[in-house]
């Protein structure tokens, strides 16, 4: 008898990337194998893992439930499990609007999940269980990491902060940290399996500390990552600037291994409407961070997210972000037009903007940045990197001879393929000769390929018989473990 087939689905931010990265890998462990690649459905279990910060967030999951419904009515004992966010938020109205449905269960037991399944499987009935506070850190369940050479490393979970866009808060609960100790004995596990890249992951990433009393934690966690042996590149996601603080900016520029990008969330440059989001910083406190960090690291790449419209925002307001844009001259920016997110104090402000005004100033705005994206790309013309190969960058590799991978600050980089054999997780070093708005080319010859016990662990993971890169696929903006679904800066954000 084969093995049952499961299909998860992953919408919103880096920490469901994360979660969904556990569920496959409790599935695994109960005995279910992934269904092949386009499977839309068609395997024994599917999972949704939802988002709830968008404001159609519901209909665009109970389309795509009722999208399986006859599929599941043709395929005796198929199961199909809503989680994450969604269910969080809306656990009493999934199974009554959609009674085919056999678990929802919330972001804090994404460990039950199986349990949750056989459950339903043998009482024939749906199972709702939410529970109410963490059960587990997710990067302590089982996993089936999507890269060989990268990996998340979830340091904390929710968030203190109350937005008013966004309902994340309610929905992934205050803010709990892992323990030093337990954070750094996962890095050096996952770096002893060949891993060579690692993302700290937490909701207020650089608050860590504030739920073990420590101020200075998350830079001194910076700094014991620069004292494990074979780890070549760590990155974090995603800060806020309330809690982004010298001594981080210290870490940064001191540890080697610490890379040189950072993504700082805007959101908006008017202080009207930073005080009217219930952000705790205003544009003067903004700006200053980045001097600091471009004086700390001058190579830094810097990145953000902005949302146009948000209620109440005058022609005036608008401009002050435009401004903030020009001072700070982000390397690329997640710009979003608000939405309403049902649940959020936001969506129940006056002055909400007409749709055509945001579109209109959404417009201007992500004019400006490719500009300015375009503009900081051609400085790097001329320089010298060390690009880490990636599996599922560059949509054409395979037509252009090339492959592609990520510079220290995350840059995207499109270079010649090399003679040599070159796996993703390798490092070569190239020269820049040519600069995109959204890419670099280094179209002269590698100057050095350096194999790596990452792209060991590539190699070992696909087989004796893996070829080297080739035809690559899309990846996200962040510096994220290759290859992932695609996610923006952060819950806040979407």
């Amino acid at each position: 008898m084969s093995a049952k087939t499961y299909e998860v689905r992953t919408y919103g931010c880096q920490m469901n990337v994360h979660d969904s990265e556990r569920l496959s890998g409790l599935l695994e462990d109960a005995g279910y194998v992934r269904a092949p690649e386009g499977a839309d459905g068609d395997a024994d279990v599917v999972v949704f893992n939802t988002c709830a910060v968008r404001e159609n967030a519901d209909n665009k999951l109970y389309g795509n439930l009722g999208r399986l419904a006859p599929m599941k009515s043709r395929r005796p004992g198929m199961q199909i499990a809503v989680g994450g966010c969604l269910a969080q938020k809306d656990r009493d109205t999934i199974v009554t609007k959609a009674p085919w449905v056999d678990v929802v269960f919330g972001t804090h037991n994404i460990g039950k999940l199986p349990v949750l399944l056989e459950r339903a499987r043998v009482q024939e009935e749906a199972q709702v269980e939410i529970a109410e506070s963490l059960e587990a850190f997710p990067s302590t369940l089982p996993t089936r990491r999507e890269s060989a050479y990268a990996a998340w490393v979830s340091i904390s979970v929710g968030c203190n902060n109350t937005c008013t866009f966004c309902i994340v808060p309610a929905l992934r609960g205050k803010e709990k940290d892992r323990r030093p100790g337990d954070i750094l004995a996962e890095i050096e596990a996952l770096v002893a399996e060949g891993v060579s890249e690692i993302t700290l992951l937490g909701q207020n990433v650089n608050a860590y500390g504030s739920d073990i009393g420590d101020r200075e934690a998350f830079s001194k966690l910076l700094r014991a990552c620069g004292n494990i042996e074979g780890l070549e590149r760590v990155r974090f996601t995603s800060p806020h600037p309330r809690d982004f603080t010298d001594d981080v900016i210290a870490a940064m520029a001191e540890t080697p291994n610490v890379m040189p990008q950072l993504h700082m969330p805007l959101q908006s440059g008017s202080d009207t409407i930073l005080k009217a989001m219930r952000r705790s910083y205003r544009q003067e406190r903004f700006l200053g961070i980045i001097e600091k960090v471009r004086a700390a690291i001058p190579h830094a790449a810097i990145s953000t997210d902005i949302i146009v419209g948000f209620p109440g925002e005058t022609e005036e307001d608008f401009e002050q972000t435009m401004h903030t844009v020009r001072e700070a001259r982000f390397a690329n920016a997640f710009t979003f037009q608000y939405s309403k997110r049902p649940g959020t104090p936001a969506a129940t402000m006056d002055g909400q903007i007409p749709k055509d005004v945001v579109q209109e100033r959404y417009m201007r705005l992500v004019a400006l940045q490719e500009e300015i994206s375009w503009e900081e790309n051609k400085k790097q013309v001329g320089r010298t990197l060390e690009v880490m190969v990636a599996e599922g960058e560059g949509r054409k590799d395979g037509a252009t001879h090339r492959l592609s991978g990520r510079a220290p600050d995350n840059r995207l980089v499109h270079f010649t393929k090399p003679d040599a054999e070159v796996r993703p997780g390798d490092v070569v070093t190239v020269e820049i000769t040519y600069a995109a708005p959204h890419h670099l080319l280094a179209e002269g010859a590698v100057t050095s390929v350096r194999r790596t016990r990452a792209g060991d662990a590539w190699e070992k993971r696909n087989g004796e018989a893996a070829k080297p890169a080739g035809v690559m696929l899309g990846l996200p903006s962040l510096g994220v473990p290759a290859p992932l679904p695609p996610a923006t800066g952060g819950c806040a954000a979407l």
